[in-house]
Formats: C-alpha cells, sequence, structure tokens
C-alpha cells in the first residue's frame, strides 16, 4: 500500500517565508516611524501611527461583527496598551539617537526578560539554559556599550541605547499580559484594542507633547499603520502553521532589514561591535528560549 505524501511536508518552508516577509515589513515600519520622529518627535510620531492603526483596523472589526471585548478582557487590553504603549515610546525616542541596527540589537533582550518576568509573577521555573542565555546576551549588551565608548559616542547615543533597554524591560512586561490576553481575544481584537488604548493615553498629553500631523505627511503615517497591520497578520498566519521553534530564527532577521534600510534611508553603518553584540545577544536568546513559547519582539507587530 503507497502512504500518501503528507500534506503539510512544505508548510514550515511556507510559514518561514511568510515569517520573513512580515519581519520585513515590520522593519519598514520601523524605518517610516524613525523618519517622523527625527522630523516631529516620538511621541508625535507614535500617536499618529496608533490613530491611523485604530482607523484601519476598527472597520474591519465592525465587518466582521465582533463582539465588544468582555470586561476582564478590556483591564487587560488596558492594562497591556498602557505597558506596550511606554515601550513604543520609549523605543522611538532612542531610537533617533542610535543606529536602527543597534536599536534592534538591544530589542532582542526582551524576550530573556520575559522569561525572568515569568518566573517572578507566573510561577515558572528558571531554567539553567535561561541563567546560560542571559549571560551570554548580557556579554552582547556590553560589547556594544564598549563600541560606543570606543567611538566616543555622545551622551545623546547613550541615553538612547539606555531608553531602548528600558523599552524592552516593559515590552517584556506586555509579553507576560499577552499571554493572558491572547486566552481571551483573538489577534485583531487584541491589535485594535491596544491602539485604542494607546492613542487615549497620548491624546491625554498632546496639547503638551503632540502635534498635529501634517497632511503631507499622512502617506507615511498610514503606510507605518499598514506595515505594522500586514506584519501582525503574516506572522500570525505563520505562527499558526508552524511551531515557534522552527519560525523563532526568522525573527533576528529584523537585524538585517534594520541594517540595510538603516544604511539606505538615514546613512548609518553598523559597527563591528553592534555586529558581534548582536550575534552574541542572538546566541543567549536561542539558548534561552530553547523549547520555549515565550513570543519574540517582532511578533507583536500591532502594538
Amino acid at each position: 500500500m503507497t502512504r500518501p505524501a503528507p500534506a503539510t511536508a512544505t508548510a514550515p518552508v511556507t510559514a518561514f517565508a511568510v515569517a520573513a516577509i512580515g519581519i520585513a515589513s515590520y522593519s519598514a515600519m520601523d524605518a517610516l516611524v524613525k523618519g517622523l520622529s527625527i522630523a516631529h518627535g516620538a511621541y508625535s510620531a507614535v500617536l499618529w501611527r496608533s490613530l491611523a492603526g485604530v482607523v484601519l483596523l476598527a472597520p474591519v472589526f465592525v465587518v466582521r461583527r465582533k463582539p465588544l471585548p468582555s470586561r476582564e478582557a478590556m483591564i487587560l487590553h488596558a492594562a497591556r496598551g498602557t505597558v506596550a504603549g511606554a515601550s513604543v515610546l520609549l523605543f522611538f525616542w532612542g531610537l533617533v539617537r542610535v543606529s536602527m541596527a543597534q536599536g534592534v540589537a538591544l530589542t532582542f533582550l526582551a524576550p530573556l526578560i520575559a522569561l525572568f518576568l515569568a518566573a517572578v509573577v507566573l510561577g515558572e521555573t528558571i531554567a539553567r539554559g535561561a541563567i546560560l542565555g542571559s549571560l551570554v546576551a548580557s556579554l552582547g549588551v556590553l560589547l556594544i556599550a564598549g563600541g560606543q565608548v570606543q567611538a566616543h559616542a555622545s551622551s545623546d547615543a547613550v541615553m538612547g541605547s539606555v531608553a531602548i533597554v528600558a523599552a524592552s524591560v516593559l515590552y517584556a512586561g506586555s509579553l507576560i499580559l499577552l499571554r493572558r490576553q491572547a486566552q481571551l481575544a483573538d489577534p485583531l481584537e487584541v491589535a485594535l484594542f491596544t491602539s485604542i488604548v494607546l492613542s487615549v493615553l497620548l491624546l491625554a498629553g498632546a496639547p503638551w507633547f503632540g502635534a498635529v500631523a501634517p497632511v503631507v505627511r499622512l502617506p507615511e503615517i498610514f503606510g507605518a499603520a499598514a506595515l505594522g497591520s500586514v506584519s501582525a497578520v503574516l506572522l500570525a498566519w505563520a505562527y499558526g502553521r508552524a511551531e515557534a521553534q522552527v519560525l523563532a530564527p526568522v525573527e533576528y532577521t529584523a537585524f538585517i532589514w534594520s541594517a540595510i534600510l538603516g544604511w539606505i534611508v538615514f546613512g548609518e553603518r553598523v559597527s563591528a561591535w553592534t555586529i558581534g553584540g548582536a550575534v552574541l545577544i542572538v546566541a543567549g536568546s536561542l539558548v534561552a528560549l530553547r523549547g520555549k513559547t515565550v513570543p519574540i519582539p517582532h511578533t507583536e507587530a500591532a502594538a
């Protein structure tokens, strides 16, 4: 009797390719928002992108006739929207001051931090691999910092790196909330209400820290929101068809895209210190996350 060929034999390859396109889309969004942040400030750029995200996602939510979130879900949306929003704001504030490649390399710390937060908040056990991986990743951060010292980086650049590390800590907290959030809501609801919460919070401070979006910037603003939404859909599709351990490596291609886009759009050059630090951070993350299902930063494209 002839055995039928497995129907999903090529699924991992396809899922990997789709995820890679999703990461490229997210990296392009980073470049657009960095440009907006340089021109108008990170606060305004993040506010505009969040509002554009609501405008794009709300009609889809309505057309699909999705029910409104439960009270428990709304509390989680509000909590995670606040934490993730602060993370995004710090990230782009820092990204204005450092190269895209360096900024993205530092965000790879988030899953590692999430492992330790999960131990504190959820009572999960910290494996030896997580400890070893965190030590290796820490060496990577020190290598990047050493590169800044060697290059006599300005205090502004150093503060940018500190802001991105702080953003990674906050993002790790949002990953913990995401675990609970995903049990109560689908990706569309999570993306929409995260954007709504962030928009409301930022609008409250807009009279002091924000600005009205220039009409000429609308294509960039909605382009960034669209790229983020496309990335979220592609990554959700990919992760629904392949195991996280298969797709985890593709997340780190963001470093390559950020280096290319940083060079093309902003004329940034990637130092050997940054490349070495990124390699150590990625290696440490892969060791620590072996067998784990903690999301990688760019899987949260809608934040």
